[in-house]
């Protein structure tokens, strides 16, 4: 009975496969990766403003954000109702990531935590000074790395002078 019961154990563990480790490669390429997609989406907004946000957002329903000013998450359709808004009220927007800190948690998934400061023009032509910190996952989607859910809080701006 014990050598059928260990035979039975050596066959299951036998079958079970261990998954990958995650190596230090591998979370050097997704750290690159993701640090890559947070500098392309900065970009993409200078270039295409605010709706330029949307090709870097994961659209399921696993989405969440807690924006600046807000006490509480706010679902994919909340964030993009806001962005479709405010979108036609800005002229331009110029953020630039001053600190980035980046830990790949798997090969599709990764937090970061950084601060970005950056000035935002309205049709006016009134610019607002910002700077925001702002923590959140990315995930990998068949289309690339998107934002999954974070949230962001503006920081008081120095005045030079």
């Amino acid at each position: 009975m014990r050598h059928a019961l260990a035979t039975l154990l050596l066959l299951i563990a036998a079958g079970c496969s261990t998954p990958d480790a995650f190596t230090e490669t591998d979370q050097q390429r997704v750290t690159a990766e993701v640090d890559s997609m947070l500098h392309a989406y900065l970009d993409a907004m200078r270039e295409g403003g605010l709706e330029a946000e949307f090709a870097y957002l994961d659209s399921t329903d696993a989405f969440f954000w807690v924006p600046p000013g807000y006490d509480s998450w706010i679902s994919f359709d909340s964030v993009a109702a806001v962005l479709r808004a405010m979108a036609p009220t800005l002229r331009s927007m110029d953020y630039r990531w001053q600190s980035l800190r980046i830990d790949p948690i798997s090969d599709d998934r990764a937090i970061y935590t950084g601060t970005l400061s950056g000035a935002v023009t309205d049709t006016s032509g009134q610019v607002t000074n910002l700077s925001i910190i702002e923590t959140g996952t990315v995930i990998r989607r068949e289309d690339g790395w998107k934002l999954l859910n974070g949230q962001s809080a503006v920081l008081p701006v120095e005045e030079s002078g």
